[in-house]
């Protein structure tokens, strides 16, 4: 695995570290079987769906993987802010937050695999392999506990601001790798574009479906419901992205982590807007 794409999953494993605490982690007995559903439904059910939305659709093998990928990845940063916006518990999102990154670690390798094995079984020396699973593991591990570290002994403003940081210059990071990217390959990705998308686009509604759906069947109420529904829909693209660079040469595996990290937020807007106005209160019947 290159070197570079280490060092940007490993900043923003830090960041997201920066913005956990063990509190986060404690929340989970009051949320246990929704928290276990949706957790479910994230580790389990969504790269299914994902599966089957590829294989119907038809795209490209390194594109399809590309898309696995991102059913395979934690939640987005962006996923409380939603939630927020929305109604939903924020709590909620941090606790489903601090259980699946680290969840995340085991699925992200074996869903790579799998993928790579069906997709691509013909590419010798593509995928994460002995050593390269154990740097994964590393780098995002270790990260996340020296963050939560950093945020329990350091003073709430330094971490807060610490967290700030990391998140931009992880976002350059990534900015200068998509740009060069898509600069190089632009064949590629208009090649792609018009299969990619609507797959893309297919699995962010039913990601934010999903994770709403979580939290109904368990009746944990509306505003734990939206919550589930945005850290559910909301996979983290640019962990995704950086991982799909690191394994292959082929630009095109890029492209749905890519398209997914703009279509996710638009998506997950109308999303929020339609469940605002289906649990907005009747107005009251007048009385005589």
């Amino acid at each position: 695995m290159n070197g570079s794409m280490l060092l940007i999953i490993a900043v923003l494993m830090l960041g997201l570290g920066l913005g956990l605490t063990v509190e986060d982690f404690r929340r989970v007995r009051h949320h246990r079987l929704t928290i276990a559903v949706a957790l479910g439904c994230q580790l389990l059910v969504l790269p299914l769906v994902c599966f089957g939305i590829v294989s119907l659709i038809g795209l490209p093998p390194y594109a399809a993987v590309g898309l696995m990928l991102v059913s395979a990845a934690p939640g987005g940063p962006l996923a409380g802010l939603y939630s927020h916006l929305f109604g939903g518990d924020v709590a909620f999102n941090l606790t489903l937050t601090a259980v699946n990154s680290v969840l995340s670690v085991f699925t992200l390798t074996i869903i790579t695999n799998l993928s790579l094995a069906h997709f691509l079984p013909d590419e010798d020396g593509v995928g994460l392999h002995g050593g390269e699973i154990a740097r994964v593991f590393a780098v995002v591990l270790v990260p996340i506990a020296l963050g939560m570290l950093v945020r329990a002994r350091a003073s709430r403003g330094f971490a807060d601001r610490a967290e700030r940081v990391f998140r931009i210059v992880s976002a350059l990071g990534l900015g200068l790798l998509i740009v060069g990217g898509l600069t190089s390959n632009l064949s590629v990705l208009t090649a792609n574009l018009t299969t990619v998308f609507p797959a893309v686009l297919l699995f962010a509604a039913a990601s934010l479906a999903t994770g709403y759906a979580a939290g109904r069947l368990t009746r944990a109420g509306s505003a734990v419901s939206i919550a589930a529904g945005m850290e559910i829909g909301f996979h983290n693209a640019a962990v995704s992205l950086t991982l799909a660079l690191s394994i292959a040469d082929d630009f095109s595996i890029a492209i749905p982590p890519s398209i997914y990290g703009l279509t996710i937020m638009i998506v997950a807007a109308v999303f929020g807007f339609v469940l605002r106005r289906l649990s907005a209160d009747p107005a009251p019947a007048a009385t005589a």
